[in-house]
């Protein structure tokens, strides 16, 4: 009779386990590689360390929704030096004069535009905004993206990635700056942009659309949901289409990127959580933590890197992030 007893309190654990996740391991993860990227000398730059989209903009997403789940009270010291490290930088519009590669160097300030005015959320940031933006051509309406032919978030077309993330700035811009006579214009160009450039655009770059106010949802979202794999979560091949990368990891089956940012982005579209879909999203990224390291593991989509080194875990960065900011709504 015991051995029964034992046995079916085994079996209760392990069911109770599969439909949990642990925050605090979460936490430590990310903090861990802040603190990594802030010693880490190739990110160096004046007034704090450049902030990329894939480790930090994703950690500045994620880490107030974690706090707020820990209930703890301050920012962390890493969200306050990436935020003091943005606004250190926020009057700069043009590299200086003797950059070696002024091109890369306009893209890494652009970049950085956007995300100010994104985190920092004031009239500075926001003005620097409109004054990077291209004004004609094809891409009017945006603003220059870091392009180093490196998926998911460094391609030529990952330039509308980074205008969609405007687009969920100016959403969170006051209604009286919106409203501001010389910002219409931009605000319109951005969403003109936005609408005429979708076609063929990958649904990693669309998916942010659903953090918009004026994202055409349904669409994007039928389109999500008729990707899902049975066992809830979604490939990488789903995000795409992609460039083949040689010598690039083997993707196979549902990934932890991909699963966690559309969890996300379907809940910033306003799917309740009492949806079926969802529901079998988030079950699958509670089954799919690492319960020692509290990651969910991503590889890079571009080539093998040497496990010690930065580069490997950029993907599995933006998966925690992602992860657990949809299970801490």
């Amino acid at each position: 009779m015991l051995r029964y007893a034992f046995v079916a309190l085994a079996v209760s654990a392990v069911g109770a386990l599969a439909g949990s996740w642990d925050p605090q391991l979460a936490a430590n993860y990310l903090d861990s590689r802040e603190k990594e990227w802030f010693e880490w000398k190739v990110a160096a730059r004046d007034g704090g360390p450049c902030v990329s989209c894939h480790t930090n903009m994703t950690y500045l997403m994620a880490r107030p929704a974690l706090r707020k789940r820990l209930k703890q009270e301050k920012p962390t010291e890493y969200e306050t030096g990436l935020k003091n490290a943005l606004k250190a930088r926020v009057n700069i519009i043009e590299p200086p004069a003797d950059t070696k590669n002024i091109d890369f160097a306009r893209q890494g300030i652009a970049t950085e535009a956007i995300l100010a005015a994104l985190f920092l959320q004031d009239e500075a940031s926001w003005d620097r905004l409109w004054k990077l933006q291209a004004l004609d051509g094809d891409a009017k309406g945006s603003w220059q993206w870091f392009s180093l032919k490196l998926d998911p978030w460094e391609m030529d077309h990952s330039r509308f990635y980074g205008a969609a993330l405007a687009a969920i700035a100016l959403d969170l811009m006051p209604k009286s700056y919106r409203e501001r006579e010389d910002v219409k214009p931009h605000a319109a160009q951005l969403n003109a942009y936005l609408d005429s450039n979708q076609n063929g655009q990958p649904l990693h770059n669309r998916a942010m659309l659903l953090w918009t106010k004026s994202a055409k949802r349904d669409a994007i979202l039928k389109e999500i949901w008729h990707a899902q794999q049975p066992d809830g979560g979604w490939t990488m091949d789903a995000l795409g289409p992609w460039s083949a990368h040689e010598g690039a990891p083997a993707s196979k089956g549902s990934n932890a990127y991909a699963t966690s940012l559309l969890a996300v982005s379907a809940q910033k579209a306003g799917v309740r959580s009492n949806d079926e879909r969802l529901k079998k999203a988030l079950e699958w990224l509670r089954a799919n933590q690492d319960r020692t390291t509290g990651v969910w593991t991503a590889q890079s989509m571009n080539k093998v890197y040497k496990p010690e080194t930065m580069m490997a875990k950029f993907m599995q960065d933006a998966a925690t992030a992602y992860a657990a900011m949809a299970l801490s709504e």
